[in-house]
Order: C-alpha cells, then sequence, then structure tokens
C-alpha cells in the first residue's frame, strides 16, 4: 500500500512539473487527462525539461500498473510484457541510429536481441493462456519513442538510459510480481524464468546510467 501512494505521488508531482513546463512552452498541445497518454505529446520542437517530465511521469504510472494490476491479473501481465519487448525493441533502434557512444549501442543492440527472443518465447505461453497480445503500443510507450526522438546529440545518451532504467524497473516489478502472484501457471513459469534476464539488463543500465550522468558533469 506504501508502494502505491508513494507512486501515485510520484505520477502527479510528475505530470504537475510536465503541465507547468508546457504552460511556459509556446504552441504546445493541451495535457490530456488520460494517464497513458502522458509522455504522448512530446514534438521535435519541445523543450527537454518537459519531456523529461513526461517520461518521469510515465515511468511512475508503469511502475505503479506493474505492481498492482499487472502482478496479477494474466491480461494486464499479457498486455504490459508484450509491450515492453515492441518498446524495448524499437527503442534500441533508436538508440542504434542516434547514439554516438559505443557502449549505448551496444546495450541497445543487446535489447533488440534478448527482448526479440522474450517475446518469442512467451508468445506460445500467451496463446496457451487464452490470451491475444496487443499488435501496438500504448500511448505511454509511443511517447517514450517520441521523445527519445526528439531528444537532441547532446541529450540522446542521458534520455535513452534513464528510459531504460525506468523501463526495466517497471519490467522487473511486472515479472517478479506474476511469477508470484498470477494465476496462469505457465505465464508464471515463463515470467519466473525472465526475471534473471531483466534483473541482469537493469543492472547494466544502472550502471551505464551512471557513467553517462558522470560524463556529463
Amino acid at each position: 500500500m506504501n508502494r502505491t501512494v508513494l507512486l501515485c505521488a510520484a505520477a502527479m508531482a510528475a505530470l504537475s512539473l510536465a503541465a507547468c513546463n508546457k504552460n511556459q512552452a509556446s504552441n504546445q498541445t493541451p495535457a490530456t487527462s488520460d494517464v497513458n497518454s502522458v509522455s504522448n505529446t512530446s514534438s521535435v520542437g519541445q523543450a527537454e525539461p518537459v519531456n523529461h517530465a513526461q517520461d518521469t511521469a510515465g515511468a511512475a504510472v508503469g511502475s505503479m500498473s506493474a505492481a498492482t494490476l499487472g502482478s496479477h491479473d494474466t491480461g494486464a501481465f499479457v498486455s504490459n510484457a508484450a509491450q515492453g519487448d515492441m518498446y524495448e525493441i524499437q527503442a534500441g533502434q533508436i538508440a542504434e541510429q542516434k547514439s554516438k557512444n559505443p557502449e549505448v549501442k551496444a546495450f541497445a543492440k543487446m535489447m533488440i536481441k534478448d527482448h526479440t527472443a522474450l517475446s518469442k518465447e512467451m508468445g506460445p505461453l500467451v496463446k496457451a493462456a487464452g490470451q491475444t497480445p496487443p499488435a501496438d503500443l500504448d500511448q505511454r510507450r509511443k511517447g517514450f519513442l517520441d521523445n527519445l526522438k526528439a531528444a537532441n546529440a547532446g541529450d540522446f545518451d542521458k534520455t535513452y538510459m534513464d528510459q531504460q532504467v525506468a523501463a526495466h524497473d517497471e519490467a522487473l516489478t511486472l515479472m517478479q510480481g506474476y511469477a508470484k502472484d498470477g494465476s496462469d501457471a505457465g505465464l508464471k513459469a515463463g515470467a519466473g524464468k525472465a526475471v534473471p534476464k531483466v534483473q541482469m539488463h537493469s543492472d547494466m543500465a544502472k550502471k551505464l546510467q551512471a557513467k553517462i550522468a558522470g560524463a556529463k558533469t
């Protein structure tokens, strides 16, 4: 309960910051009331602090969802796991094109490879559970990708790695939660099997995030 309250507070604080920054920027689209669209109003001309605030809010919403509904509801788990893989693959493709940092590009290549494999491994389990994964990303994750595309060269690596740390924290919460409390035996086993890989990704992302942050100071 305390975790959920803190996550809600973080989401609301980030949303307030994003709204404040939007009001100070010109020609911005008004904020939507749909939390899943919190990061979907970014554009190439939008200020980096606004995009960062949107990413922060989107991460808080995703973490809250993973820790609550996604940890036990099969439909929510399948939807979030599938979209998490799709986001990782598409974000990795953007990073391979835009990053000039060899370590970031190598990490992105690993994300494409590993999340493609994870998606394929989960496919038969999802089908056996009578579920249909989404065909496209939700507005929240599309917003993350928009902000990656909009990031300038000097901010790109930090933006990408900040997103990666948040995305893998969310994925780890989702996989650990469903492995513990999920109702479908096959998907529970699949989630449990995925945990070590996601944990490894999370650890790598945090180390690279810290390295990039240190280089910018």
